[in-house]
């Protein structure tokens, strides 16, 4: 356990040909590195310098054990730089997952500028709304949405996302405007896989149970239906935010949309978080920030 004692400070002896300069070198005393040198002779039973007033030489067997531990050292520093270099210069194998919609518009392609940037990646993405076993199937990161359930894994928040409830014009003009969470139950709203909206009433969250001739599991086909005028529908930011800036969509209810949730990636707690990882996850968040 002790084999690496003392070599550090041989090797600077040996180049410095002073037990002084050594030190200086290593920003230790002088004191310490004869110590660790002494030490280093009597271990391996052999006199590696010779000490004078004015000189410190080193001995035959000292030149035969610098130049292998000039050879150990170097090779030493050239691992570091190795690991530097991949910390710097992201590389290998990155798999992640992410909901299909989010990850389609927002998500995909800011990984492909990041791989763009380090093309040294391969990464494999999969975009699904299963919530996949990031251990068990080798996933290095998910981006999930929404309120997290308890789980082992470690949370990092990259951003947030809004829900609108909104309508065409021209449904509002036909069939009026919800003034309250509960008007709902008199108009058509455009249903996802839930048969409830989600809202904020007093700083309370109240879910209100509503009903519509459109039920579908894909929120562009919900949009396009709003679009048509068929309905109210609910959805995230990244769904209605052009649509609602162009008026083809207004804004219902706003006095009771609940908080922003968060967009979250997740990483396992007991994986250790790699160079390579932990830039995407600093990428995605400058990103979406």
């Amino acid at each position: 356990m002790f084999i690496w004692e003392g070599v550090s400070e041989f090797v600077a002896v040996a180049e410095a040909e002073s037990f002084t300069q050594a030190a200086k070198k290593l920003n230790i005393s002088t004191a310490q590195v004869s110590r660790q040198v002494s030490g280093l002779e009597a271990r391996l039973s052999t006199k590696l310098f010779y000490r004078t007033t004015r000189k410190v030489s080193v001995t035959e067997a000292g030149q035969i054990y610098y130049q292998h531990c000039r050879q150990v050292l170097d090779g030493l520093e050239e691992a570091e730089r190795t690991i530097t270099n991949l910390q710097l210069v992201p590389k290998g194998k990155l798999r992640l997952t992410a909901p299909i919609t989010y990850g389609e518009k927002t998500i995909a392609p800011l990984v492909n500028d990041f791989v763009q940037r380090y093309p040294e990646l391969d990464v494999q993405m999969n975009l699904t709304n299963q919530k996949l076993d990031l251990v068990a199937e080798g996933f290095d990161l998910a981006v999930r949405l929404g309120k997290l359930e308890d789980s082992s894994m470690m949370a990092k928040r990259l951003s947030s996302r809004t829900q609108y409830v909104c309508a065409s014009p021209q449904y509002i003009a036909t069939y009026g405007e919800p003034k309250q969470p509960l008007d709902l139950e008199q108009h058509n709203c455009l249903q996802g896989n839930l048969d409830y909206w989600r809202f904020q009433d007093q700083g309370k969250a109240r879910n209100i149970r509503v009903s519509g001739n459109i039920r579908c599991d894909s929120g562009w086909a919900l949009l396009d239906a709003a679009l048509k005028g068929i309905g109210i529908v609910q959805l995230p930011d990244y769904y209605v935010r052009s649509a609602l800036a162009s008026a083809e969509l207004v804004p219902l209810l706003a006095q009771y949309q609940e908080p922003d949730e968060g967009i979250w990636a997740l990483y396992p707690h007991n994986r250790h978080l790699s160079p390579k990882v932990r830039m995407l996850l600093d990428f995605l968040s400058e990103s979406l920030n």
